[in-house]
């Protein structure tokens, strides 16, 4: 018979432990009683989706579960992103769910913000920059543009900035 290591001795000492503390909670009256097991993914929408952080349009599987997108998860068959995500589409739902979005226009008055309608702030943003133009001409003013523009967005930005009377547009990604 061959001779027993010590190190043969301990691994079979914690094999035999943990079968035998397996057993005894295996043997427990809460194991033989039938609990309903919750499935997390009852009642939840698998949707095929892209992000929009920017132009590349990634693609993202969105969990929605009652009307509330809860998880994602990357598109693996998606012809441009082919399963992966950036370090900012990964968490593309927090633009969705965070408490610090903004939902509705702003306006700081007297050290407090103040919810506003969107034609108020329209009103307000257009009538700044017409006077800034008449004050100090068109060329005063800077339009940067967006790497969430596509192709078409991009053509009606750099429309409105000639509309304006500047050639000063550029892209984000370059500041």
């Amino acid at each position: 018979m061959g001779k027993l290591s010590r190190r043969s001795f301990l691994k079979m000492g914690a094999i035999g432990a943990g079968a035998g503390a397996t057993l005894a909670f295996a043997n427990t009256k809460a194991s033989k009683k039938e609990d309903k097991v919750i499935d997390p993914n009852e009642g939840v929408k698998r949707v095929k989706t892209i992000c929009s952080i920017c132009s590349a349009g990634c693609g993202i599987i969105a969990e929605v579960k009652d009307g509330v997108w809860i998880r994602q998860d990357v598109a693996q068959d998606h012809p441009i992103s082919a399963g992966s995500h950036c370090c900012k589409g990964v968490d593309q739902i927090d633009l969705v769910k965070s408490k610090m979005r903004l939902k509705y226009p702003l306006k700081k008055e007297g050290g407090v913000w103040k919810r506003i309608s969107y034609e108020q702030a329209i009103d307000e943003i257009s009538a700044k920059m017409l006077k800034m133009r008449e004050k100090y001409g068109p060329d005063s003013m800077m339009f940067m543009g967006s790497a969430k523009m596509n192709s078409q967005q991009a053509y009606y930005w750099r429309k409105f900035a000639a509309f304006y009377g500047t050639n000063n547009i550029d892209h984000v990604a370059r500041i």
